[in-house]
Parts: structure tokens; sequence; C-alpha cells
């Protein structure tokens, strides 16, 4: 019996100086995990240390009846009540082309906010991620549950990869290494995911919102240089605009907006391409600031994880099916396909929630299905030339939209 309580108590010990090792650890280790990316001078989106949206904060309450803390750990253990999703999709992956038509545009969807588009000899990658989890302690965190939609080694040279932000979802450094050390692609990001990817031996150009650079300077040609594109392959006669979206970044939590996130318009001989990244509404001008550029033939946006709790119709962080609708009709563009949806479970709508919310919101626009329809993950999309949207009369069930769960 003493041999017994002497356990006891030993343990009662082991297991206090858990408790008080986990308390000073809250407190000590969040700093050490704080990092500066970025440095410069103020300006309407950066007050020296960290960036912020000048259309206002992000605000990510926890769902009602929870705090934010242990919505954060149910969430990490999947011990919450978000909707069930499948185990896993069937993928018939694609084997893309070497290149595009010298006009031509084609887009597959490779799964969440990974799309190679292929326009007049350019092959582009928006935040390309091939690993199995979104996390940076795998195998913890969100699982891919849809395989991508072209297997790695079937994909063609690449020629440009645009990041949007940090988030690993969006900015997935094993995938990105492996494109770097295949292709050496030219990386564009926005101000301060540099220094991430230059950590990992990844060299990128990283810009403000409102800055730009043509496909010639960099690849180490003039700007102004003329570039003869005889058969297209592999063309750099382009040029990438980093434009406002409405977001926040994190590596490590207490790394919150040390660096820039952002959309992209790409200029090509074959169309502008717009890519929204990963954006809640704001204060919904950043869509007209990116149609500046010229006609859009092209929009990849966001329509999933906009949803934290029941009902919920878009997030700060994350627009709707709703919102996504508002966006492609002031972008004003030809085509636009849907992502960020339907491969990680990152919140609470179901698998197919997205889609179908979508299908409805554009039948109250009096859109036709075919201008933003949700392709299959593998699905490779011929682009329509840039023409104005056709709109007919709306017919709209705003209760069947809000019913879908």
């Amino acid at each position: 019996m003493s041999r017994l309580i002497i356990i006891v108590k030993a343990a009662g010990v082991a297991l206090l100086f858990l408790i008080v090792a986990l308390c000073l650890m809250v407190t000590i280790v969040p700093p050490f995990l704080d990092r500066i990316y970025y440095q410069g001078p103020v300006s309407r989106h950066y007050d020296g240390a960290h960036f912020f949206n000048p259309d206002g904060e992000i605000d990510m309450p926890a769902p009602p009846g929870t705090s934010r803390q242990g919505f954060i750990l149910r969430w990490l253990l999947g011990d919450d009540d978000r909707p069930q999703w499948p185990e896993a999709i069937a993928v018939k992956p694609a084997r893309p082309a070497p290149f595009a038509a010298p006009r031509g545009m084609t887009a597959t969807w490779v799964g969440h906010a990974t799309v190679l588009v292929q326009a007049a000899g350019l092959n582009i990658l928006t935040d390309p991620i091939w690993s199995d989890y979104a996390s940076p302690l795998p195998p913890f965190g969100p699982k891919r549950i849809a395989q991508p939609g072209i297997r790695f080694d079937d994909l063609p040279r690449i020629d440009l990869i645009v990041i949007s932000h940090n988030h690993y979802d969006h900015m997935d450094l094993p995938t990105l290494k492996r494109l770097w050390e295949r292709d050496r692609p030219k990386i564009v990001t926005s101000l301060g995911n540099d220094t991430i990817l230059k950590a990992n031996g990844i060299p990128s150009t990283a810009l403000d919102w409102g800055q730009s650079v043509s496909g010639a300077a960099l690849n180490g040609l003039a700007p102004q240089a003329v570039v003869q594109c005889g058969n297209y392959e592999h063309c750099p006669d382009y040029r990438v605009h980093v434009s406002r979206n409405h977001h926040w970044g994190s590596r490590w939590g207490t790394d919150r907006n040390r660096a820039l996130w952002s959309s992209f318009v790409i200029e090509t001989r074959a169309g502008n391409i717009f890519f929204a990244g990963d954006t809640g509404a704001g204060d919904m001008g950043w869509p007209y600031e990116a149609r500046r550029f010229g006609p859009i033939r092209l929009a990849l946006i966001p329509i999933g994880a906009f949803r934290f709790w029941k009902g919920q119709m878009q997030s700060d962080a994350h627009i709707g099916p709703l919102q996504a609708v508002e966006i492609f009709k002031r972008l004003g563009a030809s085509t636009a396909i849907p992502i960020h949806w339907g491969t990680f479970h990152l919140s609470y709508e179901q698998w197919d929630t997205p889609p179908r919310m979508l299908e409805l919101a554009l039948r109250c626009e009096g859109i036709e299905r075919k201008r933003f329809a949700p392709l299959r993950i593998g699905q490779t999309l011929a682009v329509p030339t840039t023409s104005p949207i056709e709109r007919g009369p709306g017919r709209c069930d705003e209760r069947a939209i809000r019913a879908l769960e």
C-alpha cells in the first residue's frame, strides 16, 4: 500500500510540474514564434511592424457558446460539430499539354486554390499545394480528401507561380521547393513572404499592392526588352500586378500580419487572368481596382471555407458564394472558376454546399451557369475569349440558399 501511495504522489507531482510547464509555455514560447518578415516605411496598410486592411480589420469570433481558444483546440483535434465530409473523393488526374496555343487559354483545377493556367505559351500555378496536410505539424491539421487533379510528375514545366499569402493551405513549402528545384519558375508574392521562402532556399519577387513586374524583367531581361516568342513555348511576355484584397497572414499565430496578403492580375498575350487569393469581402472596392488593368478573360474566385457556424453566409476572412457572384460582376470577367472548396475540411459547411449555393446565387442574378461553373478536380476548361456577361431575368429563392447546409 505504501508503494502505491508513493507512486500516486509521484504521479501527482509529475502532473503538477507538467501543468506548470504548460502554463509557462503559454507565456514564454509565443514571443519566440514571432518573426519579422518585412521592414519598410509606414503606408496606408503597414504601421511599421504589421500589415492591416485599410477597409477594416478581420474579426473572427468563435461560434456562439464557446471561446476562441476552445474552438481552435477542438478544430485541431477534429472534436467539433462540423458536418461530416466524405473520407475521400475520387479524382481522375489530368495530363496537360506542354503549353497552350498562341492565343489559347486553358485552366485545370488541381484542388483548393491551386490552378494550372496555360496561356499563350505560359504555364502558371496559383498557390500550389501537393502536400497531404495543410498544417505546420502533419499529421495534425486539415488533411486532403481529394488527391491533386494533376500528378506532380505530369505537370508541364512551370514558368510562373503566384503566392497570395503565407497560410499553410496557400504557401506549401515542400511543394514550392520541389517546383523550384525542378523548373526554376519565377515566383511572385507580396511583401514579407519572400523572407519565408528565402529561408527555405526558394528565391522570389515580393511586391506591395499596386506594384507590378514584367516577365522580361523576371527572366533577367530589361523591362523594355522585345521578346520573340515564335512558338510561344515558355514565353516571358507577361506582367504581374499585385493587387489589394481583404485577408490576413500568419504561420505561427504570434507572427500575425507580419507579411502581406494579396490578389493578382496577370496580363498575357491571351488575355488577363485574375486570381483573388484568399479573401473576405472588405469594402468590395478591390475588384474594381483589378478591373482597371483591362478586360479579365479568366477569374479564379474562392467560394468555400466561409462558414464557422451554422447558417453563416460569409466571414470577415472568407467570402461565400453570394459575395463571389458579386465580385464576379464587379470584375466584369468573361469566365470564372470557383476555387477554395472541396479539398481540405476547413470550416462548417458541407463538402458540396459551396457549389450548390453558387448555382442558386447565379440563378438569382440571371447569369449563365457556364460563366462561373464549378469544375471537378482534375477537369480542364478551355477558357472562352473575352466577352460581356450576358444576364437574363433572375429567379431567386433566398430561403433555398439559406437552407443549404
